[in-house]
């Protein structure tokens, strides 16, 4: 198969997914390997949607700390502690945090000032071990909903393969 990125954005956002998905899936055939599998979901997914930012953010140090990790946009927080901002907050609570406003997420952190809405998934490993989270600012407010709290869980469930 020839390694192409999609871009999504006139698709309807359903539809959008499913074809992501299918060709998530199809790129990673038999791919074991987790860095070549965020830097793979990064670029497709960024390319797909057209976000401002698209990455993982990687545990260093279970229960303590993440470590930027493969993504696609502009530079990065570098290391996020577990609690501290939306990222952080994923990772603690091992819940999706959807949030329309950025500004208005307490201790949000701003690794780019153009950033409005986020959604940020924690990452499973094949242990169920938490080994990153899944990050995605927009610079337009309420980017994200459910449809994308959901798909997105699907498509990071890749890892526990």
């Amino acid at each position: 198969m020839a390694e192409v990125t999609l871009d999504l954005r006139a698709v309807p956002k359903e539809q959008a997914y499913a074809e992501l998905r299918e060709h998530v899936q199809a790129v990673l055939a038999g791919m074991d390997d987790t860095i070549a599998g965020m830097a793979t979901i990064s670029c497709l997914l960024h390319n797909a949607f057209g976000h401002l930012w698209t990455g993982f953010y990687r545990v260093v140090t279970p229960g303590k700390l993440l470590r930027v990790g493969p993504y696609q946009g502009t530079l990065g927080c570098m290391e996020i502690k577990f609690g501290r901002g939306v990222c952080g907050t994923a990772a603690e609570t091992g819940q999706t945090q959807v949030v329309p406003d950025v500004h208005a997420f307490p201790g949000h952190i701003a690794c780019d000032a153009r950033s409005a809405s986020e959604i940020v998934v924690p990452v499973y490993g094949k242990n169920r071990e938490l080994i990153a989270v899944l990050d995605i600012d927009s610079q337009h407010k309420a980017a994200f909903d459910d449809v994308d709290r959901r798909e997105l869980e699907a498509l990071v469930a890749w890892f526990q393969q």
